[in-house]
């Protein structure tokens, strides 16, 4: 059955760029476009998607406006939001909108697609530099000094007992705001592979996506904040 994608942007030129990646995707059928957050409720009762990615600056109404009661009518349809901004309070607004993903739109092609298809099955997806962002956050919140004043970052400890080791260096990658491109030009290994690899790691930790992976990581001090 194929994933059926509403794309909801005030840019025509964007939407047709990502309307065009999507439809790569043998299993990614876009039903419908809008160009404000006022028409995306008459857009999910007539075409019903299961997956809406939504432009946040539009006119008439935006797309945390529009995502909030998008949910709250149609819960079963899943909301990524597409954004230029990076810092946290837009972040934060398109979480608690109830948005289960959020994208730059820098974003690649990859990045776009796996978003679509982690969220379609349930979890959720920041794009890598959202999730640097929300790990040196974290590095922030957790950095433990010396009587001196200096920093000192608590000992790493990998998680062999569950991960192999490679696996070990793609969670580390993960945790450094990678994608699964660049992971595997650092690693010299074939995109594919780093998904099989991605994929490993998240049944084996017994979580739903990269995000949680890379938060679960941190609490237990498997990989380096850096």
């Amino acid at each position: 059955m194929k994933t059926k994608i509403a794309i909801i942007d005030d840019h025509q030129l964007f939407r047709e760029g990502v309307k065009r990646i999507l439809e790569f995707e043998k299993n990614f059928e876009v039903v419908a476009e809008g160009e404000n957050g006022g028409e995306a409720l008459d857009i999910i009762a007539e075409y019903h998607p299961d997956v809406v990615l939504m432009d946040i600056n539009m006119p008439y109404q935006n797309g945390i406006m529009a995502t909030r009661k998008l949910v709250k009518a149609y819960p079963d349809t899943k909301v990524i939001i597409l954004s230029i901004h990076d810092d946290e309070s837009y972040v934060s607004h398109a979480l608690k909108s109830g948005a289960t993903g959020y994208l730059l739109k820098e974003m690649d092609s990859d990045a776009l697609i796996e978003a679509v298809k982690v969220v379609a099955d349930g979890g959720s997806y920041l794009h890598p530099k959202i999730t640097h962002n929300l790990v040196e956050e974290f590095r922030k919140l957790s950095n433990r000094y010396t009587s001196g004043g200096a920093y000192r970052q608590s000992e790493l400890v990998r998680p062999l007992h569950i991960l192999t080791p490679r696996e070990c260096e793609v969670l580390q990658l993960l945790a450094d705001g990678k994608s699964n491109r660049a992971i595997g030009d650092s690693l010299y290994i074939s995109e594919k592979t780093v998904k099989n690899h991605v994929s490993s790691i998240l049944q084996k930790m017994k979580v739903n996506d990269r995000t949680q992976a890379v938060v679960t990581a941190i609490k237990n001090g498997w990989v380096e904040v850096r």
